[in-house]
């Protein structure tokens, strides 16, 4: 299918154009949905806008670097020069950009080391040292609550709820609330779906 198809939905035109990545060559997902002139190309344009435009308890910066964490744990390379780029634009630096990675590479650790552990429910697993380090988590340059929230998003995506409960609540002891958990969830579910049409 040529870059054409794809221009001739305007819905999906203007998504592309909202991520800043007009040079998009569909996959073959996104293809079925064009070729179908599939509704859900609607539903999602909406959904991405919401998290990205429209939230009441995260400013555009931490949207967008929430953005970022997501298509760095999903491997997904356009989304991750387009979000790291319009993270920049809205202020972030470097540093907080290397902690968005560093963030999403050890969630991913501690996420399959500590399902294993829930799933094994062996005093042995459970008992012994985990030894991953983490040090990055004792002082983070974007701040304990918005790192923390980050953590649960990635933790939320891989399915970790050992990670999931832990981070919660330290978010909250750290001033953070339920509503901003929620949108910062919703967020990541929502660029996951994204590149599920994108990829």
């Amino acid at each position: 299918m040529s870059q054409g198809i794809a221009i001739q939905n305007e819905t999906f035109s203007n998504l592309l154009n909202d991520l800043q990545i007009p040079e998009y060559t569909p996959s073959a997902t996104a293809q079925q949905l064009l070729v179908a002139e599939s509704k859900y190309i609607k539903d999602l344009k909406i959904n991405v806008s919401n998290v990205l435009n429209n939230t009441q308890y995260l400013n555009k910066k931490e949207a967008l670097l929430l953005a970022y964490a997501v298509a760095v744990n999903e491997k997904f390379d356009l989304l991750k020069d387009s979000f790291r780029a319009q993270a920049q634009e809205a202020g972030a630096n470097e540093a907080e950009l290397a902690e968005i990675v560093s963030c999403t590479s050890l969630m991913n650790a501690n996420n399959v080391f500590y399902r294993f552990r829930h799933f094994m429910n062996k005093d042995f697993y459970t008992n012994t040292p985990a030894g991953i380090k983490m040090s990055i988590m004792m002082n983070p340059v974007l701040g304990k609550e918005f790192f923390e929230l980050v953590s649960l998003v990635v933790s939320s995506i891989n399915g970790c709820e050992m990670c999931i409960t832990s981070h919660e609540q330290s978010i909250l002891q750290h001033g953070g609330s339920e509503s901003r958990i929620l949108e910062g969830v919703k967020l990541g579910a929502i660029i996951k779906s994204l590149i599920t049409v994108l990829a």
